[in-house]
C-alpha cells in the first residue's frame, strides 16, 4: 500500500487553522466529504466514534484518525499540517500539528490495516516529519509524502 494511492495534492491541507480536536475532525470530515462523495456528518460521526475507543493521537505531534464507511468505494487519505498545534489527547500528552486521516470501506479489513501501518511507519520517521512541518504548500507536502515512501521502500 503506497501513500500515493491514498492521497492527491487535492487531499492535502497545508495550513489548517483549528483550535480543538473536534474542530480539526469537522474540517477534515468536510474536505473528505468533497473527495469521497460521502456525507460530511457520516464521516465526522465515524471519526468521533473511533476517538471514543481511544485517541488516534499517536505521539510526537502526530494523529492518525481513521474509520470505515459502508458506502465508500475505496481507501482515501487526507493530510493536514496545522498552523498551530492542538490538544488531541495524544498518548504522550503532546499537542498535534500533523494529521493523516484515513477512510476505508467496511469491507476493507486487511487493506485498511496495511494502509494504517504504512502511514504509521512513514510518520514515525522524525526527519520526514520535520520536513513536513517546514513545507507550506500542498504540492510540497504531497511530494514529501509520496517521495518518502519510495525512499523507505528502497
Amino acid at each position: 500500500m503506497e501513500i500515493s494511492n491514498l492521497i492527491t495534492p487535492d487531499s492535502i491541507l497545508p495550513n489548517l487553522r483549528v483550535s480543538s480536536k473536534k474542530q480539526a475532525l469537522q474540517e477534515l470530515a468536510k474536505r473528505a466529504a468533497d473527495l469521497t462523495e460521502q456525507h460530511e456528518r457520516a464521516i465526522f460521526d465515524v471519526l468521533l466514534e473511533r476517538e471514543r475507543l481511544g485517541t488516534t493521537g499517536v505521539g510526537n505531534g502526530i494523529a492518525i484518525p481513521h474509520g470505515k464507511l459502508p458506502s465508500l468505494n475505496g481507501l482515501y487519505g487526507l493530510f493536514a499540517r496545522l498552523v498551530e498545534p492542538i490538544d488531541f489527547d495524544s498518548i504522550d500528552d503532546q499537542p498535534v500539528d500533523l494529521i493523516f486521516l484515513l477512510l476505508a470501506p467496511e469491507s476493507a479489513g486487511a487493506d485498511h490495516l496495511k494502509a494504517l501501518a504504512r502511514v504509521s511507519r512513514l510518520l514515525r520517521d522524525r526527519s520526514i516529519c520535520e520536513k513536513l512541518r517546514g513545507a507550506t504548500t500542498a504540492d510540497a507536502l504531497y511530494t514529501l509524502l509520496s517521495q518518502s515512501q519510495a525512499t523507505q521502500a528502497a
